[in-house]
């Protein structure tokens, strides 16, 4: 009996395509072949997956700057959608955008209801519209859809399926580069974390993205971390893989190292670890403890109350206050001695 053919459109960003995973798992491990829509990027982590067929690169944020001047490349892509028929084509993005790709495929069309998609009018692309209770985390929510839509119960447990077996020596990978103002964990207390690796034994590395990142991580240089330059993703894969422990604030980085196995301790303030925060068996959250936390905004606007300090400075964003460099040492280190 052949394998039903699934076409999965789940292109960006970073960490929404490492929360795919373990419902493409789930998938393949019921019987269905996967082939995957995903952002040029972020390929690799669907080449990932040693249960995933073709992988179909898309260059949206290339193309959507001069559709016209990239007018073959999107030829050629459409023309490689429709080269195959698929049992289901399912858009597990919930935009416009990849509902349009979903439409350009061969084959029945399934996705979010209106009321459960990022993009309500997404929905009116497809043939089957799977009403999911918004509020849950994005890993669940990808799962109850896929099997929604494919026909199989959804597990307690589940695998990312590219864990990777545990590394040894004392690299710690600190992730500190993210995108919202009030992600970012204080400067001062990274350096302070970077010291305590140092004086445990520990190598703490550090890599960048872009200038404001690179001057942050010169001074976790300086305070004893080693700079990784700036890499592709299959190789921060492999650096991630090698580390024995991960550090990160909300980042798509952070997200994968807990998809690979990793140890993982995630720093949460303003965005929610219950519902994006990092997940895997190896993987911890520390969340930010005041009364406004987590209010999933790029400004502080909705703490109001005294100055909250650590060492005679003021801490920013405040719900940061509580994560301590000693405290999230400690758990890191618990997360080795596990």
């Amino acid at each position: 009996m052949s394998r039903k053919s699934v076409l999965l459109i789940k292109t960006s960003s970073l960490g929404d395509v490492v929360h795919a995973l373990p419902a493409v798992n789930d998938a393949i491990d019921n019987g269905m072949s996967v082939d995957w829509v995903v952002e040029e990027s972020f390929a690799d982590i669907a080449r990932q997956h040693p249960g995933v067929g073709k992988v179909i690169p898309v260059a949206w944020r290339r193309w959507r700057k001069n559709l016209f001047a990239h007018r073959e490349e999107v030829k050629a892509f459409v023309a490689l959608l429709r080269e195959s028929h698929y049992d289901q084509v399912i858009d597990s993005q919930g935009l416009i955008k990849s509902a349009l790709f979903a439409a350009c495929a061969r084959g029945p069309k399934a996705g979010f209801s209106h009321t459960s998609a990022r993009e309500p009018w997404s929905a009116f692309f497809y043939s089957d519209r799977c009403r999911i209770k918004k509020g849950g985390h994005a890993i669940d929510r990808q799962r109850q859809l896929l099997s929604a839509v494919l026909g199989y119960d959804v597990l307690p447990s589940w695998r990312s399926g590219i864990e990777r077996a545990p590394a040894t020596g004392n690299q710690v990978f600190l992730l500190h580069g993210t995108t919202w103002a009030t992600k970012h964990w204080p400067e001062a207390m990274w350096i302070d974390l970077v010291q305590r690796f140092v004086q445990e034994g520990m190598q703490p590395i550090v890599t960048w993205g872009d200038e404001s990142e690179k001057i942050r991580a010169e001074l976790l240089v300086e305070a004893g971390a080693t700079m990784i330059d700036r890499r592709p993703l299959d190789e921060l894969i492999e650096i991630l893989a090698a580390s024995v422990l991960v550090v990160t604030v909300d980042s798509g980085l952070g997200h994968l190292a807990a998809a690979l196995g990793v140890p993982t301790t995630g720093l949460y303030g303003a965005t929610s670890g219950d519902l994006t925060g990092c997940r895997g068996k190896q993987a911890k959250i520390i969340q930010g403890d005041t009364m406004c936390s987590p209010c999933v905004r790029k400004k502080c606007t909705q703490y109001v109350g005294p100055d909250l300090v650590w060492q005679h400075a003021t801490v920013y964003p405040p719900c940061f206050a509580s994560i301590t460099p000693e405290r999230v040492f400690v758990s890191s280190r618990g997360q080795l001695q596990r």
